[in-house]
């Protein structure tokens, strides 16, 4: 509260909380504040103001400081809090700061909600928390016309209509910086299983096939020293290539823009056109959004291009490879396998990337106790700072907050 408070002895003092307070919630809180203060004053008998408070109705009550102060805790104690929904239980941390803010309900299902059932628990909600596997588009902003923030539990954010929410003045936020590193190291493990036929022999030596030592047997390609194509150069992208250094990697990469000349040197990178990378390299790693001009990014013409002995690595979206053309490639021995983390229609596989020479995850990519608990403690801060009247870390509209 101190940073609201002027130090000199009069001038207006804001109710942090009321910035972005509902109408109603306002109204109630200077009820509380009106109250409260015509008691105290009573009972002190002060007749001289020193301190005026300003709340968000924009009347003001001249206090002595001290008294701020109470009124202040009084109000933030009693006020109604802003009702949510959480699509996830997430980690105890995340849940404990999300209640001391808001009205919670959590879905406890091991199941994602149905689309009903999501449309029903939101109707009266003013925030959001979810994960990409609710969708959040105009009839989600239609059922819910309360609701004031989504704060997504991924930094993709693919499953959020963002334009709808802003034309709705729904603020958006997700959890970028805190996953980079642990999705870069799945797609090294992804890369490294599928050079090494690493499943293969687990599923060979699981079902009791091996029957000793053998000079030939279940031999991969070598990661070390060839050439690694990154197409998408942001902190993931970079965060792969960084761990390529270590295996003696060629590190060439394909991106929207070209990046600074001091990050290329730093990370061994050289800049190639898209054709040059996909004739270049021995192993191609995707990283990067969904979008318009990413969805079907790698289709027949590009797996043409590749060389017959490359590998397609994908923990970015799914539908960013077309998989009708990957299963072909596959098929016609275009290229030589692939390590994938997500897919194009998830949860459905194509029946076409079941076979020996593709390694498959449940889009694992973040998957690591430490990494998803950070993301839903980032996704919790972005809603508490809301409701407290400050500015969310990571909003993806900031346009709607006022400066």
């Amino acid at each position: 509260m101190a940073r609201n408070c002027h130090s000199e002895r009069s001038g207006p003092i804001f109710l942090p909380f009321a910035k972005r307070m509902s109408v109603r919630a306002v109204e109630e809180s200077q009820l509380i504040v009106n109250s409260a203060v015509e008691r105290s004053t009573r009972a002190c008998g002060l007749r001289k103001p020193t301190i005026v408070i300003r709340s968000a109705s924009r009347k003001s009550l001249n206090l002595p400081r001290g008294l701020c102060y109470f009124i202040y805790f009084l109000a933030q104690a009693t006020m109604p809090k802003a009702k949510i929904f959480i699509t996830h239980p997430l980690y105890p941390e995340a849940q404990t700061l999300l209640q001391s803010v808001c009205d919670c309900e959590f879905w406890s299902k091991q199941d994602r909600p149905p689309k009903e059932e999501f449309l029903r628990r939101i109707k009266d909600k003013e925030g959001l928390v979810c994960l990409l596997t609710e969708r959040v588009g105009d009839d989600t902003l239609r059922a819910a016309p309360k609701l004031r923030i989504v704060s997504n539990v991924a930094v993709g954010y693919d499953n959020v209509d963002v334009p709808a929410c802003t034309r709705r003045g729904v603020l958006v936020t997700n959890t970028p910086g805190v996953l980079d590193e642990t999705t870069a190291d799945f797609a090294w493990a992804l890369m490294l299983a599928v050079a090494r036929r690493v499943v293969e022999a687990d599923q060979y030596v699981r079902a009791g096939n091996w029957q000793g030592w053998n000079f030939d047997q279940y031999c991969g390609t070598d990661v070390w020293g060839k050439t690694l194509g990154i197409v998408g150069f942001g902190r993931i992208g970079q965060a792969v290539a960084h761990r390529a250094q270590g295996f003696g990697m060629k590190i060439i990469y394909n991106s929207r823009k070209r990046i600074a000349e001091d990050i290329e040197k730093q990370l061994s990178a050289e800049y190639r056109d898209m054709n040059a990378l996909l004739a270049e390299s021995d192993f191609i790693s995707l990283h990067v959004p969904l979008n318009g001009d990413t969805r079907g990014l790698f289709d027949a013409p590009k797996f043409f291009r590749m060389k017959p002995t490359a590998f397609l690595i994908n923990t970015s979206r799914g539908p960013v490879v077309d998989e009708a053309a990957l299963v072909h490639a596959l098929e016609s021995k275009k290229i030589a396998g692939a390590g994938l983390d997500v897919f194009e229609q998830e949860p459905f596989i194509h029946p076409g990337l079941k076979r020996p020479n593709v390694v498959l995850a449940p889009h694992l990519g973040s998957a690591s106790t430490e990494t998803r608990g950070r993301m839903a403690n980032t996704a919790a801060q972005n809603i508490a700072a809301f409701f407290q009247g400050q500015r969310p870390p990571n909003p993806l509209n900031p346009e709607l907050l006022k400066p």
